[in-house]
């Protein structure tokens, strides 16, 4: 199974698509200006404390307060409290935590008020972004993750990943990473440093720290609501938790982003280096990998499915709601019961990368087709919970009600991506009226014939929708052709199926936009 990374930089930011085998199963789109992201580490204020709530509102720079439970503070809380007392009175003895003396756990059913008061200055990392109404849901546990390890400042216990099952891999892991960690940083060791060396894992560790040191010395300077550790870019951190032999390519179209990605891949696996590409194709790079087509097919309210059902996929602001249809896969199986087992099975696998894609979280029901049978509804669980486990966000599935209904709970960090396939219609606007489509041929010509005639542009580029890109190539005397003999010029054409099918646009030779005034 091949793993492609694709990475589209745009005016605001980059849009990054994870293809497996050339189908997308995840997207993300990084704005440059985006702010608390989950993994930020703030200076934040305590602006309410709410003994109703046992929480408090803290003002990390966000349009509303964020969010602190006391469940959320972590048992260490009152070592992170003096600590960051002591770096904002630019005491040096605060930055380094191995000569730190830690503090006493605070009681895991105490009260918010007897940890923080109006006013105070606290460090926090944000754990869900700004949803909805929602401010960002903030944490004083703080963690630092690395490709292998995940480093927890003021503690010293070592976990292991429970994905990792041999016991003698798991107590060589502990007995390793607790020899070289230093003094007041606890470890949680992912899945991915199972069997790996003790120079990878001290390599990852020693950059962690580095982070940590480099923040703790930020700190000392800091103003409330400034980020004293910022989470990295979208595509370096896909890259830090999926980067392994199956991937294969990551293709990148601005020269900025390439070497930013060059860099970060020469320093966690350099052997990997080779496989980053820029890309330099005359299409646009997601029309030329095929993902403009993949969004139009897959974030709509109804996807269908190649064996000929479909789903409809609702948002509320509770729950995501999925309805499983066989459609016209009736009768393509001897009875009704095994017509709904292959379509069920089949929904599932697009269910799992559609959680994965949307970026769903939160509670999902799904409404399978109904089936009688005990042991086809098991096989339905085991197969959703195999689809599952290649999805990052941590995700509980419960079997199937007597109703046929399948509930999942996945972990909500961020709003779920949402891409309109609907187009509007550029002549009407909405109204649902617009003039002759097949008009709109006969402007092009026309804003042609301004462009090459009166204004003496050349190398012209007509970017249009793929039924208009047929029309003007078909034949071959084709209407392409024929401009060449009329204005002794190549008109190049070139398909773009985000565009409308009565929307397009003339280009320049640098490719920018020819305004037409007529």
């Amino acid at each position: 199974m091949s793993n492609e990374l694709v990475i589209n930089s745009t005016q605001n930011g980059c849009r990054i698509a994870l293809l497996k085998d050339k189908s997308l199963v995840e997207f993300h789109y990084d704005e440059s200006g985006n702010q608390f992201t989950v993994g930020d580490i703030y200076l934040g204020t305590v602006k309410k404390v709410i003994p109703g709530l046992n929480a408090a509102f803290i003002d990390i720079g966000y349009e509303k307060d964020a969010f602190l439970h006391y469940l959320d503070l972590g048992p260490q809380v009152s070592s992170l409290n003096k600590f960051t007392k002591l770096a904002l009175s630019k005491k040096n003895t605060a930055l380094k935590l191995s000569k730190f003396k830690l503090e006493s756990d605070i009681d895991k059913l105490g009260k918010i008020t007897q940890v923080l008061t109006k006013n105070q200055q606290i460090l926090v990392q944000v754990v869900k972004e700004p949803i909805s109404t929602k401010g960002p849901r903030l944490s004083c546990e703080l963690s630092i993750a690395g490709r292998y390890i995940v480093l927890v400042p003021f503690s010293n216990t070592v976990n292991v990943s429970k994905k990792i099952t041999d016991n003698e891999e798991r107590k060589r892991l502990v007995r390793l990473l607790s020899s070289i960690k230093p003094d007041n940083f606890g470890i949680i060791i992912r899945t991915v440093a199972s069997k790996k060396e003790v120079a990878e894992l001290d390599k990852d560790l020693r950059n962690l720290v580095e982070i940590w040191e480099n923040g703790a010395t930020k700190l000392v300077n800091a103003n409330p609501r400034d980020k004293v550790i910022g989470e990295m870019s979208r595509a370096s951190s896909i890259l830090r938790d999926m980067l392994n032999e199956s991937f294969d390519s990551i293709t990148v179209d601005d020269k900025q982003i390439l070497e930013e990605v060059k860099s970060y891949i020469h320093k966690i696996a350099p052997e990997k280096e080779k496989i980053v590409k820029q890309y330099n194709g005359k299409a646009k790079i997601f029309e030329s990998f095929g993902i403009e087509k993949q969004f139009k097919s897959l974030f709509g309210q109804s996807v269908s499915l190649t064996g000929g059902g479909y789903l409809i996929i609702e948002h509320t602001e509770a729950l995501h709601v999925i309805d499983v249809n066989s459609g016209n896969k009736s009768n393509a199986e001897k009875d009704q019961e095994a017509t709904a087992v292959s379509v069920n099975i089949e929904a599932a696998k697009e269910i799992a990368r559609q959680l994965r894609l949307r970026d769903m979280g939160g509670i999902i029901v799904i409404d399978f087709i109904d089936m009688k049978k005990a042991e086809n509804k098991k096989l339905l669980y085991d197969k959703m919970k195999d689809e599952m486990k290649f999805d990052r966000s941590r995700f509980t599935i419960l079997p199937l009600t007597k109703f046929g209904l399948m509930q999942i709970t996945r972990q909500r960090v961020r709003p779920e991506m949402n891409i309109a396939t609907k187009e509007k219609c550029p002549t009407c606007n909405g109204t649902g009226k617009i003039t002759a489509s097949i008009l709109v041929s006969d402007l092009i010509e026309k804003n042609l014939d301004y462009i090459l005639a009166k204004q003496n542009n050349s190398k012209v580029t007509i970017a249009l929708h793929p039924y208009l890109f047929a029309y003007f190539k078909k034949g071959v005397m084709s209407r392409q052709v024929k401009w060449f003999f009329k204005y002794y010029k190549w008109v190049k054409l070139d398909k773009d199926s985000s565009l409308g099918v009565t929307e397009y646009k003339f280009l320049n030779e640098v490719g920018d936009e020819i305004d037409i005034i007529v």
